[in-house]
């Protein structure tokens, strides 16, 4: 039989059935005689034994906590043991590997030492978060109210500041608690303390959204549904998914702007702002009962997953091209896309042109309905050319459209076989003439002329002169 004791924070908060069991005879092991709580063991003026020595051959704390239960499981095999841990058991991840492969096993809980920590920095709220500070690093993001205890030494305390300033801004209100009393601090200053110990920790009262400096997705979702109430924004009030249609494009190009740019600090805004429309729409669609946030972010990320099936599936892919091609077949599957027309005609018409028109091509190939390369590809270009100067001399403004659009297909088509990102290309042709035209501009302008009252010939040679000084 194996008991596990909380002993709480205190040696006063050992329950009368802990000190009955802790007196039956049993063998007592203690996880640390280093605690306040311990005090209250050794009051009872039995015999114990502590595992402090694991403490030292341990490489870090996973390691800690799997040794203290191993020789805890180990013990039990000959005769009955009490393992006693400070807080409560729920709180101590060796006593949870006890009970996980204990096969008679009995717990006095405990006073746990994040209640102790609320009720001294007198935070009160039935949703709350508790962890250890050793086992900070492996929750994705805690919410608030928050309280994070075995702060022990200024170098934890150092990680727990650094980990949670990032989460809530350096200026967050705190309560610094020790030996049961709490000082309210700054946030960044956790590290700053005189001294610490084993009672140590850090609780973190919900803020106010107005107050907070660093932000979640909820929040985001919270300031959204804050507009679009009836005492609201009345621009925002007023949209629906078509009317901001429109900027979900906008912003997603401005945000492709500051990528090719380089700029960090603008890729982080425009990527907020693309969010932010994503946010909106989900909004929007749980007005209407149509989905909700939650769904979207449901769908998206089941989606990563059946789609990634060889990463977390039976699938099998060597290299970029081999995890693409999973990819693809998954999409296709996920879509419905039965046949060859179905992938085809998949292709989003709010495309950009010439991405439209690469990506159906780049589908089509797939079936095998493609040229060879790009030289035989360059036939088409020839053929499509020929055939919009012929409908050109005839004048007719649709059929000169239509073949204009053939020919713009076509090159297209050359650009893919070759293996450039027409869009891109494109893109950066016409950058590319733009500052050859203002520095043509600059020239001209240099020497006291106009560009207007130049014929063709001199403005060919000024561009030329623009390009070599490239």
């Amino acid at each position: 039989m194996i008991t596990v004791i909380g002993t709480g924070c205190s040696p006063a908060d050992l329950t009368e059935g802990a000190k009955a069991a802790l007196t039956s005879g049993a063998r007592v092991i203690l996880r640390t005689g280093e605690t306040p709580a311990s005090a209250g063991v050794r009051a009872l003026g039995i015999p114990f034994e502590t595992l402090d020595a694991v403490y030292a051959s341990s490489r870090n704390f996973d390691t800690l906590n799997k040794k203290l239960a191993a020789a805890v499981l180990e013990a039990a095999k000959g005769e009955d043991v009490v393992y006693c841990v400070d807080g409560s058991v729920a709180e101590d991840v060796s006593a949870q590997i006890v009970l996980q492969k204990g096969k008679q096993v009995r717990v006095f809980g405990g006073v746990s030492k994040a209640d102790t920590a609320f009720a001294a920095a007198k935070v009160f709220s039935r949703d709350r978060t508790s962890l250890s500070a050793y086992a900070l690093s492996e929750c994705a993001r805690p919410s608030l109210p928050l309280a994070v205890y075995d702060i022990d030494c200024d170098l934890v305390a150092g990680d727990v500041k650094l980990a949670l300033c990032e989460l809530f801004g350096d200026e967050t209100p705190a309560y610094f608690v020790q030996g049961g009393r709490a000082k309210r601090i700054a946030l960044f200053e956790a590290d700053r303390q005189s001294s610490y110990d084993t009672t140590c920790a850090l609780v973190i009262a919900e803020q106010p959204l107005l107050q907070k400096t660093r932000f979640t997705y909820d929040d985001l979702l919270a300031i959204l549904r804050l507009l679009r109430a009836p005492d609201g924004c009345p621009w925002d009030r007023a949209q629906t998914h078509e009317s901001i249609r429109a900027n979900m494009i906008e912003e997603a190009y401005e945000l492709v702007d500051a990528i090719s740019a380089q700029d960090d600090s603008k890729i982080c805004e425009e990527t907020g702002d693309v969010l932010m429309q994503g946010a909106f729409h989900s909004v929007l669609g749980q007005e209407r009962g149509a989905f909700t946030p939650d769904d979207v972010l449901s769908d998206v990320c089941r989606k990563l997953i059946f789609r990634h099936s060889h990463i977390f599936g039976k699938d099998r892919a060597e290299g970029e091209a081999g995890a693409l091609s999973v990819w693809e077949k998954n999409k296709a599957a996920e879509k419905g896309q039965r046949s060859p027309a179905d992938t085809v005609k998949d292709v989003p018409k709010v495309f950009p042109a010439v991405m439209r028109a690469q990506k159906a091509a780049k589908r089509a190939a797939k079936f095998g309905y493609d040229f060879k390369d790009a030289a035989e590809a360059s036939e088409k270009v020839k053929e499509e050319l020929s055939e919009l100067l012929a409908a050109a001399a005839e004048g007719d403004g649709a059929h000169i459209a239509e073949e204009a659009g053939d020919l713009l297909f076509a090159a297209a088509n050359v650009g893919r076989l070759a293996g450039a990102d027409c869009e891109q290309a494109l893109q950066q042709s016409t950058d590319k003439f733009i500052a050859r035209f203002c520095r043509t501009d600059a020239l001209i302008a240099a020497e006291g002329r106009r560009m207007q009252d130049l014929p063709a010939s001199e403005l060919w040679a000024y561009y030329e002169r623009a390009k070599r000084g490239e």
